[in-house]
């Protein structure tokens, strides 16, 4: 298919006009105008753009891609040369970062509760990432966190704010743990994010509210794979997803 034809649906289908981010979402490498095997990963890191070279791809799909707010503009050091590695072998670059983690069907948010069997009831927070719901059953923050990392393959960090069972809880994907105070304010017992910071542990337990960081990238591996599932099966194109494991 054409790069224009792609470019036009993600950003259609993803709406990104509607949101406000810190970086630009679509295309953001031009190399090849046409595409036959889409690479999708987390983020666009050398080694997976590497990884997409050995594979013969002319595109890479990401979250996390490049051109974000405050960083230095040059294209030097590391950012020049990932961009010369893709011009140099012909691949695009597309990337989509919050729209990627609000969609209703490939958002990080509804896939990481599609993993979990967490059953969505509402949303909130700044443009509505963050999403609140509940587990199959009440569990302990225990139970919760062995859950998490058996099905993410991950080491999550818990934070207690007491002996209460976890009902309902909410959850936003990646550096979210500032939504705490967010999901606080809808009423539940837990809030999972991807990070953690210094201010979180005293949060949690002011707030009465526990709280686990599971990892940016674990959390975040799920709405790239659902948008490359959904190009791949609207226009026949071959899509792999690459996992560059990141422990954080």
């Amino acid at each position: 298919m054409r790069l224009q034809e792609l470019c036009e649906f993600c950003d259609e289908y993803l709406k990104t006009g509607e949101f406000s981010d810190y970086c630009p979402n679509g295309l953001q490498v031009e190399a090849n105008l046409e595409v036959e095997h889409i690479v999708c990963g987390v983020t666009a890191s050398q080694a997976l753009i590497e990884a997409a070279i050995g594979q013969g791809a002319d595109t890479i799909l990401v979250h996390h891609g490049y051109f974000w707010k405050g960083e230095a503009q040059p294209l030097t050091g590391i950012k020049g040369r990932r961009i010369a590695s893709l011009l140099r072998n012909n691949i695009n670059l597309l990337a989509y970062h919050l729209p990627l983690d609000a969609h209703p069907e490939v958002g990080n948010n509804v896939r990481l509760a599609a993993v979990m069997d967490w059953q969505i009831e509402s949303s909130c927070g700044e443009q509505e990432l963050v999403l609140t719901g509940h587990a199959t059953h009440p569990q302990t923050l225990r139970e919760l966190t062995e859950t998490i990392e058996a099905r993410l393959d991950t080491r999550a960090l818990a934070i207690s704010a007491g002996d209460h069972e976890i009902n309902r809880l909410a959850w936003c994907t990646g550096a979210a743990q500032g939504f705490i105070e967010a999901a606080a304010e809808q009423g539940v017992d837990a809030f999972v994010s991807g990070e953690v910071s210094e201010p979180t542990f005293h949060l949690a337990r002011e707030l009465g509210i526990h709280y686990v960081a599971a990892g940016h990238h674990a959390t975040e591996r799920y709405g790239v794979q659902a948008l490359a599932a959904e190009i791949a099966r609207r226009f026949g194109i071959r899509q792999q997803f690459i996992d560059i494991p990141n422990p954080v």
